[in-house]
């Protein structure tokens, strides 16, 4: 396998990330479904949260005994938000995972060090719209742009760092439970969407 690379595995078809000799990192090249990170809108770090439950359960479950065989579990660190230092919390072993903030903006999809590390004046919301890399970080779900979820905490420890319809890495996050459209309770379709990633063995 080679970075770049397009592979099917299970039912989806995802994108090389990362190549080692005898396994690559690998994430669904579109959104696969929209889900609250968590069901409860309150402070979660991605160890508790229902979203890694989801992924390494539900989701998990999905692969054959052969696909399982091949997905290996590894310990992720969970890194506090860097601008608002909001708690990252502990590391886990994950199976299926979110990437992190930093992977989505500093190893997987363009290196936007200098946005993360140079904060700009009275720049709240946005990591940067106009990042040249914001076009590779944009994801498709029913054939539209749309968002998705990182791992990483937002501003508050009930929110969750998320990328943009336009591919815009938006640190501050959205709330992990999702919105209320027009008072009606936020049903999946609502909310951000999925893009699991793995290691898979070669």
């Amino acid at each position: 396998m080679q970075v770049g690379n397009f592979i099917t595995f299970g039912k989806y078809e995802w994108r090389v990330l990362e190549a080692r000799d005898d396994r690559a990192l690998i994430i669904t090249e579109e959104i696969i479904e929209n889900r609250p990170y968590h069901n409860t809108l309150t402070h979660i770090t991605w160890a508790e949260c229902d979203m890694r439950k989801y992924l390494n359960g539900e989701f998990y479950d999905m692969f054959s005994d052969d696909e399982k065989s091949r997905i290996i579990t590894v310990t992720n660190e969970n890194p506090n938000n860097v601008w608002y230092g909001t708690i990252g919390g502990v590391d886990t072993e994950d199976s299926i995972f979110c990437l992190s903030f930093e992977d989505v903006v500093l190893r997987y999809f363009g290196d936007s060090s200098d946005n993360l590390y140079n904060r700009r004046k009275n720049q709240n919301y946005w990591f940067q719209r106009k990042d040249p890399n914001n076009p590779k970080r944009i994801a498709k779900y029913k054939g539209v742009d749309s968002q998705w979820h990182t791992r990483t905490p937002g501003r508050y420890q009930d929110r969750v760092a998320n990328v943009g319809y336009e591919g815009s890495a938006h640190i501050t996050g959205n709330p992990v439970k999702g919105i209320t459209i027009n008072g009606k309770k936020a049903t999946n379709e609502d909310h951000m969407g999925i893009r699991p990633a793995l290691w898979l063995r070669t």
